[in-house]
């Protein structure tokens, strides 16, 4: 395949479903429950929903987990307020992605910081913010570096570069958080029975397919590096389930297109050189995770922000009314939150989830046709 429309073909969908359904209803009547297939990234979520993989799938065979594959959804409500105050120091202009401007923290929202006055500018990426400090000497420019494993390497690379230049008024609220800790805390939940997962097909370009090893190998369960498209994801699904009805467990890569099996030599090499593991990590609705995030080494103190400014560095409660830890592990759908497309929508959002495209909620509130009428009367969380 070359071109966009082959991966959105309708006959080979149909193809690919049929055999879904030939394989995934055994399975599912011997469990006496659905197959339950996690898809990490919320890419994929979105594609699911917005081409109606969903809908073309039998409910009673196949159910999707929507997983924590969004960061900007899993920042926790006290890094927002740090990104808040560090924005309302005079001498800084706060460079951050336009997902991150809307995420609520309990002291409100970069974009709410910026209409107050702060020095909020969206950048695209790390690299524009290096610009902004190249052209305002006079300011400190802190650029709000988060993602998973897949935004790393440009971080680090333009530490580097601003490290050569020699420019001294450019640092990193570094955020930045990696998927495999995440993942077997998610495979160590007792709330959740998971068949299977949809791997992160950005994420893998980076770090490669052996990191994952270790779900197949010590939890037993299948996983298979996906692509973005529609027929990525059905063929992975197929893939997945093909595996279980065969009694495999095995890291499959579908993605080989993108994915290379060892990942990126350069780009690791570079995150590497800037970052290392931070003890734990606290996650908005997973609580703390043990080294699932990263910091810069002490030799890029000077481009550190936590360690150029003072911050409030406060644990922040989520609103009790918001599911969003619910929904990131899948233990809960998002429309069987309370405040799921009432008080929480994509204009006026209470949880993460609804603020990035690539949310969770995001995509049921986008896509997903939902009848909230019925699925309030239907949600045993309303009891």
């Amino acid at each position: 395949m070359r071109y966009a429309d082959e991966f959105r073909d309708p006959a080979m969908a149909r193809t690919l479903v049929g055999e879904i359904q030939r394989l995934a209803g055994p399975l599912a009547r011997e469990r006496a429950r659905p197959l339950q297939v996690m898809e990490v990234c919320g890419g994929h979520t979105h594609t699911i929903f917005r081409y109606g993989l969903k809908a073309m799938l039998p409910e009673e065979s196949i159910e999707f987990v929507h997983g924590p594959g969004c960061p900007v959804c899993v920042l926790p409500m006290g890094r927002v307020d740090d990104c808040v105050a560090l924005a309302h120091d005079s001498r800084i202009i706060f460079a951050t992605f336009g997902d991150a401007m809307r995420v609520p923290g309990s002291r409100g929202s970069l974009l709410q910081a910026k209409a107050r006055g702060a020095d909020v500018r969206m950048v695209y990426s790390p690299l524009d913010a290096l610009q902004l400090a190249r052209a305002n000497p006079q300011r400190e420019v802190v650029f709000f570096a988060l993602g998973f494993e897949t935004t790393m390497p440009s971080t680090a690379l333009t530490v580097l570069q601003a490290r050569r230049e020699g420019i001294d008024n450019f640092s990193l609220f570094c955020n930045h958080i990696t998927i495999i800790p995440t993942i077997k805390a998610i495979l160590d939940s007792p709330e959740l029975k998971l068949d299977g997962f949809l791997g992160p097909g950005h994420v893998s370009m980076v770090i490669g397919n052996r990191p994952y090893d270790f779900i197949a190998r010590h939890y037993r369960r299948p996983i298979v590096v996906a692509g973005f498209e529609p027929l990525d994801v059905l063929q992975s699904l197929w893939m997945v389930i093909k595996q279980l009805a065969e009694g495999r467990c095995e890291v499959e890569n579908q993605y080989k297109r993108i994915v290379p099996e060892d990942g990126n030599a350069q780009a690791l090499a570079a995150v590497s050189e800037v970052f290392e593991l931070r003890e734990f990590f606290e996650w908005r609705g997973l609580g703390s995770i043990d080294h699932s995030g990263v910091r810069m080494r002490r030799e890029f103190a000077p481009y550190d922000a936590e360690r150029k400014f003072v911050l409030p560095n406060l644990t922040i409660a989520d609103p009790k009314s918001c599911q969003c830890g619910e929904v990131l592990k899948g233990v809960i759908k998002p429309q069987q939150c309370k405040v799921f497309g009432t008080a929480c929508t994509p204009e006026r959002p209470l949880g993460a989830l609804m603020v990035s495209s690539e949310g969770a909620c995001a995509a049921y509130y986008q896509f997903g046709r939902i009848d909230m009428k019925q699925q309030r009367q239907a949600s045993p969380l309303e009891a």
